[in-house]
């Protein structure tokens, strides 16, 4: 089955970098676009990137544009959330999903990991 494990998260100050990453198996996910939301403590799950697996456009919500960049590493079969310019507001759990195609719903996520950042 679809298995999406997500690392690298952790405590970090404000300005500091992290990059979070999304260990992929179970079904080639060349079709697939590859997405990462978070959820801060009495909030909604928000979008926060996404791309397709296979290359193409990105996609940011306004809030992290010029600061988080997303990739995909096809041999390693892991996508990557690399955040710079953290700020205390994008202290969340970030998750990792997956979609089919252009209009498929995000059906598989992952457990998710926290990140802190701190003041």
């Amino acid at each position: 089955q679809v298995q999406l494990v997500e690392s690298g998260g952790g405590l970090v100050q404000a300005g500091g970098s992290l990059r979070l990453s999304c260990a992929a198996s179970g079904r080639t996910f060349s079709s697939y676009r590859m997405g990462w939301f978070r959820q801060a403590p009495g909030k909604g799950r928000e979008f926060v990137a996404a791309l397709y697996w296979s290359g193409g456009s990105t996609s940011y919500t306004d809030s992290v544009k010029g600061r988080f960049i997303i990739t995909v590493d096809n041999a390693k079969n892991t996508v990557y959330l690399q955040m710079n310019s953290l700020k205390p507001e994008d202290t969340a759990t970030y998750y990792c999903a997956a979609a089919m195609g252009a209009r498929g719903m995000w059906d598989y996520w992952g457990q998710g990991t926290q990140v802190t950042v701190s003041s």
